[in-house]
């Protein structure tokens, strides 16, 4: 394996590469707009213990790094350590952002095309280019959604997740941390999209400047805000969380057939509840304080 020359800094480099580049982070076939701003990166150890937590608090069915490097490389056998996930963050751009905030009960066509178009072309086209160019420099590298056997699944707990949770990844790799509405809160907002690639190196780990799951939501860490429960067009938030039953049933049974009619491509979206919110640019002010205080 020839992995002397992969740093962290050389990952981001191919990252930012590919989101710059004209052709890779299009709005739409064929267009000129690019779908998302700079990405943002972080890094986590395949030996983390979340990993392993994840699977009380999600379920047994999620993956850690090493099990998913062992699916698309069976008979290898690493150690956790061995293994480094790596994590990004596309924030939407102002454009999309401002588009969506407009709305109160359809998505915008920018977020419907970034829902579809954007996380097909762009965020897939990561998950595909950086272990590409990893495998081409010797390091075995993978992304865990593009697995056959990833799936969705329903549980008694969650009501539904996945074998892989790219918004939990983000959270081990230090990205940010989850909000009332289940969204990822990191330091370029919640309006984003997010994806992952484990490789077979052993890269520092970045720092993680908080120490619980809530602590950028300021319904939870100060008792203010909710200004997500009041977006949701369907009443699927409320000071309970989120109901995913109710979302879901919104997203396919109503904004699909929406987007259909009135953008003529075969998409759905929403996510109404992660603009217009002190959450949607960045963590809100209270808490991006206290981290920066802690981090120090």
């Amino acid at each position: 394996m020839r992995d002397d020359a992969i740093t962290c800094t050389r990952i981001t480099d191919i990252v930012e590469k590919f989101v710059s580049g004209p052709v890779n982070n299009l709005h739409m076939p064929g267009g000129f707009e690019p779908a998302f701003g700079q990405p943002l990166l972080g890094f986590a150890s395949g030996g983390d213990s979340l990993w392993t937590e994840f699977k009380k608090h999600i379920g047994e069915f999620h993956w850690t790094p090493v099990e998913a490097f062992r699916l698309a490389y069976p008979g290898e056998n690493p150690s956790p350590e061995e293994l480094t996930v790596v994590s990004w963050i596309l924030p939407q751009t102002t454009s999309t952002r401002k588009d969506q905030r407009k709305q109160k009960t359809y998505p915008s066509e920018r977020w419907a095309r970034n829902r579809i178009m954007g996380e097909q072309h762009v965020n897939q086209g990561l998950r595909k280019h950086l272990p590409d160019t990893l495998a081409s420099r010797g390091v075995q590298a993978l992304a865990p959604m593009l697995l056959p056997e990833w799936s969705r699944v329903e549980c008694d707990k969650l009501v539904y997740a996945s074998t892989w949770s790219e918004r939990h990844a983000a959270y081990v790799a230090g990205l940010g941390t989850f909000g009332l509405c289940d969204g990822l809160i990191t330091p370029v907002g919640k309006s984003m999209r997010t994806g992952s690639v484990i490789m077979r190196a052993a890269l520092p780990p970045s720092p993680r400047p908080y120490s619980s799951h809530r602590e950028y939501c300021l319904f939870f860490n100060s008792g203010t805000c909710g200004k997500c429960i009041k977006r949701c067009p369907v009443g699927a938030l409320s000071a309970d969380g989120h109901d995913k039953r109710r979302c879901r049933e919104f997203l396919q049974g109503t904004t699909r057939p929406y987007v259909n009619k009135t953008y003529h491509f075969d998409g759905y979206g929403c996510g109404l509840c992660q603009v217009g919110v002190p959450c949607e640019t960045g963590i809100p002010r209270v808490r991006r304080e206290s981290a920066i205080s802690s981090a120090n």
